[in-house]
Protein backbone atom coordinates (compact mmCIF):
# COMPACT_ATOMS: atom_id res chain seq x y z
CA UNK A 1 0.00 0.00 0.00
CA UNK A 2 1.47 3.49 -0.89
CA UNK A 3 1.61 5.80 1.94
CA UNK A 4 1.06 9.51 0.51
CA UNK A 5 3.73 11.64 2.78
CA UNK A 6 3.20 14.63 1.42
CA UNK A 7 0.66 17.02 -0.73
CA UNK A 8 3.52 17.10 -3.64
CA UNK A 9 3.03 13.22 -3.54
CA UNK A 10 -0.45 13.30 -4.12
CA UNK A 11 -0.09 15.87 -6.54
CA UNK A 12 2.53 14.03 -8.20
CA UNK A 13 0.19 11.19 -8.36
CA UNK A 14 -2.28 13.20 -10.20
CA UNK A 15 0.08 14.10 -12.79
CA UNK A 16 0.99 10.16 -13.29
CA UNK A 17 -2.51 8.87 -13.52
CA UNK A 18 -5.05 11.45 -13.60
CA UNK A 19 -5.20 11.78 -17.31
CA UNK A 20 -6.57 8.44 -17.34
CA UNK A 21 -10.12 7.60 -18.70
CA UNK A 22 -12.52 7.67 -15.35
CA UNK A 23 -14.15 4.18 -15.48
CA UNK A 24 -16.45 4.72 -18.55
CA UNK A 25 -17.40 8.55 -18.21
CA UNK A 26 -16.59 11.02 -20.61
CA UNK A 27 -13.69 12.27 -17.96
CA UNK A 28 -10.47 11.93 -17.04
CA UNK A 29 -9.38 10.83 -13.44
CA UNK A 30 -7.51 14.67 -12.84
CA UNK A 31 -11.52 15.60 -14.87
CA UNK A 32 -13.44 14.10 -12.25
CA UNK A 33 -11.27 15.25 -9.38
CA UNK A 34 -11.32 18.83 -10.46
CA UNK A 35 -15.24 18.91 -10.81
CA UNK A 36 -15.46 17.10 -7.85
CA UNK A 37 -14.29 19.98 -5.55
CA UNK A 38 -15.28 22.45 -7.84
CA UNK A 39 -19.14 21.26 -7.75
CA UNK A 40 -18.44 21.85 -3.71
CA UNK A 41 -16.97 24.67 -4.35
CA UNK A 42 -19.78 26.71 -5.81
CA UNK A 43 -22.09 24.84 -3.26
CA UNK A 44 -20.30 26.87 -0.60
CA UNK A 45 -18.62 23.49 0.61
CA UNK A 46 -16.18 24.00 3.18
CA UNK A 47 -12.63 23.95 2.55
CA UNK A 48 -12.41 20.12 4.33
CA UNK A 49 -15.05 19.49 1.89
CA UNK A 50 -13.66 20.92 -0.93
CA UNK A 51 -10.38 19.00 -0.68
CA UNK A 52 -12.09 15.74 0.53
CA UNK A 53 -13.89 16.19 -3.57
CA UNK A 54 -10.66 16.70 -4.72
CA UNK A 55 -9.19 13.34 -2.98
CA UNK A 56 -11.60 10.93 -3.00
CA UNK A 57 -11.27 8.60 -5.64
CA UNK A 58 -6.91 8.67 -4.87
CA UNK A 59 -7.43 5.20 -4.38
CA UNK A 60 -8.01 4.50 -7.82
CA UNK A 61 -5.07 6.23 -8.54
CA UNK A 62 -3.46 4.21 -6.19
CA UNK A 63 -4.52 0.23 -7.31
CA UNK A 64 -3.76 1.03 -10.83
CA UNK A 65 -6.33 -1.99 -12.00
CA UNK A 66 -7.14 -0.11 -15.12
CA UNK A 67 -10.50 0.95 -16.22
CA UNK A 68 -12.03 -2.11 -16.78
CA UNK A 69 -11.91 -3.48 -13.37
CA UNK A 70 -15.66 -3.46 -12.79
CA UNK A 71 -16.43 -5.23 -15.99
CA UNK A 72 -13.80 -8.11 -14.07
CA UNK A 73 -16.09 -8.04 -11.17
CA UNK A 74 -13.83 -6.44 -8.69
CA UNK A 75 -14.28 -4.09 -6.66
CA UNK A 76 -11.04 -2.78 -5.38
CA UNK A 77 -12.52 -0.75 -1.97
CA UNK A 78 -11.04 2.67 -3.21
CA UNK A 79 -12.66 4.42 -0.65
CA UNK A 80 -10.67 2.41 1.92
CA UNK A 81 -7.31 2.55 -0.15
CA UNK A 82 -7.81 6.14 -0.37
CA UNK A 83 -8.52 7.30 2.94
CA UNK A 84 -6.05 5.03 4.10
CA UNK A 85 -3.26 6.53 2.28
CA UNK A 86 -4.13 9.86 3.35
CA UNK A 87 -4.44 9.01 6.92
CA UNK A 88 -2.47 10.48 9.60
CA UNK A 89 -2.23 13.96 7.00
CA UNK A 90 -5.82 15.23 7.07
CA UNK A 91 -8.48 15.64 9.18
CA UNK A 92 -11.10 13.54 9.94
CA UNK A 93 -13.61 16.17 8.34
CA UNK A 94 -11.65 15.52 4.78
CA UNK A 95 -10.77 11.39 5.33
CA UNK A 96 -14.40 10.57 6.61
CA UNK A 97 -15.78 11.94 3.46
CA UNK A 98 -13.54 10.06 1.48
CA UNK A 99 -13.77 6.64 3.64
CA UNK A 100 -17.68 7.63 2.88
CA UNK A 101 -18.67 8.13 -0.23
CA UNK A 102 -19.59 4.71 -1.50
CA UNK A 103 -21.32 3.97 1.68
CA UNK A 104 -23.34 7.06 0.44
CA UNK A 105 -24.59 6.03 -2.80
CA UNK A 106 -25.37 3.13 -1.33
CA UNK A 107 -27.65 4.98 1.33
CA UNK A 108 -29.14 6.90 -1.66
CA UNK A 109 -30.52 4.42 -3.48
CA UNK A 110 -32.06 3.78 -0.57
CA UNK A 111 -33.26 6.75 0.86
CA UNK A 112 -34.22 8.37 -3.04
CA UNK A 113 -36.13 6.03 -5.82
CA UNK A 114 -34.86 7.94 -8.41
CA UNK A 115 -31.65 8.56 -7.08
CA UNK A 116 -30.84 4.74 -8.73
CA UNK A 117 -32.39 5.72 -12.15
CA UNK A 118 -29.96 8.91 -12.03
CA UNK A 119 -26.73 6.84 -12.12
CA UNK A 120 -24.72 6.28 -15.42
CA UNK A 121 -24.20 2.76 -16.22
CA UNK A 122 -20.55 2.37 -15.00
CA UNK A 123 -21.66 3.91 -11.52
CA UNK A 124 -24.58 1.27 -11.24
CA UNK A 125 -22.14 -1.69 -12.27
CA UNK A 126 -19.79 -0.55 -9.19
CA UNK A 127 -22.68 -0.41 -7.06
CA UNK A 128 -23.91 -4.02 -7.42
CA UNK A 129 -19.55 -4.79 -7.04
CA UNK A 130 -20.39 -2.24 -3.68
CA UNK A 131 -23.18 -4.33 -1.99
CA UNK A 132 -26.44 -2.32 -3.76
CA UNK A 133 -28.60 -0.26 -1.98
CA UNK A 134 -28.74 -0.32 1.85
CA UNK A 135 -31.34 -1.48 4.13
CA UNK A 136 -33.26 0.46 6.76
CA UNK A 137 -30.81 -1.06 9.32
CA UNK A 138 -27.37 0.37 7.50
CA UNK A 139 -29.08 3.45 6.43
CA UNK A 140 -29.83 3.85 9.97
CA UNK A 141 -26.16 3.16 11.30
CA UNK A 142 -24.38 4.82 8.18
CA UNK A 143 -26.58 8.30 9.12
CA UNK A 144 -25.20 7.90 12.83
CA UNK A 145 -21.59 8.16 11.72
CA UNK A 146 -19.67 11.24 12.07
CA UNK A 147 -19.65 13.15 8.52
CA UNK A 148 -22.36 10.82 7.10
CA UNK A 149 -23.96 14.06 5.64
CA UNK A 150 -20.93 15.60 4.71
CA UNK A 151 -20.44 12.04 1.94
CA UNK A 152 -23.78 12.86 1.25
CA UNK A 153 -22.67 16.35 -0.09
CA UNK A 154 -19.76 14.55 -1.78
CA UNK A 155 -21.39 12.10 -2.91
CA UNK A 156 -23.79 14.44 -5.04
CA UNK A 157 -20.58 16.18 -6.20
CA UNK A 158 -18.88 12.90 -7.43
CA UNK A 159 -22.33 11.44 -9.59
CA UNK A 160 -22.36 15.23 -10.98
CA UNK A 161 -18.41 15.46 -11.78
CA UNK A 162 -18.57 13.52 -15.27
CA UNK A 163 -19.39 16.68 -17.90
CA UNK A 164 -17.29 16.23 -20.75
CA UNK A 165 -15.28 19.68 -21.33
CA UNK A 166 -16.15 21.16 -18.26
CA UNK A 167 -13.96 24.04 -17.38
CA UNK A 168 -13.33 24.51 -13.90
CA UNK A 169 -9.67 25.65 -11.86
CA UNK A 170 -6.62 23.98 -12.59
CA UNK A 171 -5.32 21.00 -10.27
CA UNK A 172 -2.43 23.70 -9.15
CA UNK A 173 -4.94 26.20 -7.67
CA UNK A 174 -6.11 23.73 -4.86
CA UNK A 175 -2.57 23.33 -3.35
CA UNK A 176 -2.98 26.14 -1.11
CA UNK A 177 -6.07 24.96 0.22
CA UNK A 178 -4.82 21.12 0.29
CA UNK A 179 -1.49 22.61 2.31
CA UNK A 180 -3.27 24.58 4.78
CA UNK A 181 -5.09 21.74 6.30
CA UNK A 182 -2.30 18.99 5.94
CA UNK A 183 -0.53 18.09 8.50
Amino acid sequence: MQTLSSVGDVFALFAAGGSESYFGEPVTQLEHALQAAWFVEQHGGENTLIAAALLHDVGHLLHQEGEDIADRGVDTRHEEMGAEALAGHLPAAVLDPIHLHVAAKRYLCFADRNYFDRLSPASKQSLALQGGPMTATEAEAFLALPHAREAVTLRHADDAAKVAELAVPPLESYRPLVESIWR
